[in-house]
């Protein structure tokens, strides 16, 4: 049997300890139904696409796989842990990889990338207020 199925159950949170945790340090997610999630607002189906392959290559890498709903403009992540039967360090983390990089702004850093024109033709992601 391979490694990675030998490994520990992983220890899961309650409710008050995931909601805790989600106010900490992903405030824009929620537990909902033993799932965290977040709905990421998007320009329009192309962008939805990139929200969604970008969403699959993460969770590819780390090997824990979210739930998606897609509509014209928005993707939904719902995380949970089913081998652990809850949440997990996995989710939280795999969450917080994902909302580092689907909400990136590069214009807000001092480099040389400056992200999309103001400009509804170049528009990709509604960012978060």
């Amino acid at each position: 049997m391979s490694e990675w199925r030998e490994q520990e159950k992983e220890r899961t949170y309650n409710d008050d300890e995931v909601t805790a945790r989600l106010a900490e340090i992903l405030p824009h997610w929620y537990l909902e139904n033993g799932w965290i999630r977040r709905k990421y607002k998007t320009s329009g189906w192309k962008s939805t696409l990139m929200v969604i392959n970008t969403v699959g290559h993460l969770a590819e890498a780390a090997f824990h796989h979210p739930d998606l709903t897609a509509s014209y403009a928005f993707v939904i992540v719902k995380l949970t842990n089913h081998a652990a039967k809850g949440i997990t360090d996995k989710d939280f983390e795999l969450a917080q990889k994902i909302e580092e990089v689907v909400m990136w702004q590069p214009g807000l850093d001092d480099g040389a990338l400056v992200g999309t024109p103001d400009d509804a033709r170049f528009k990709y992601i509604k960012y978060d207020k």
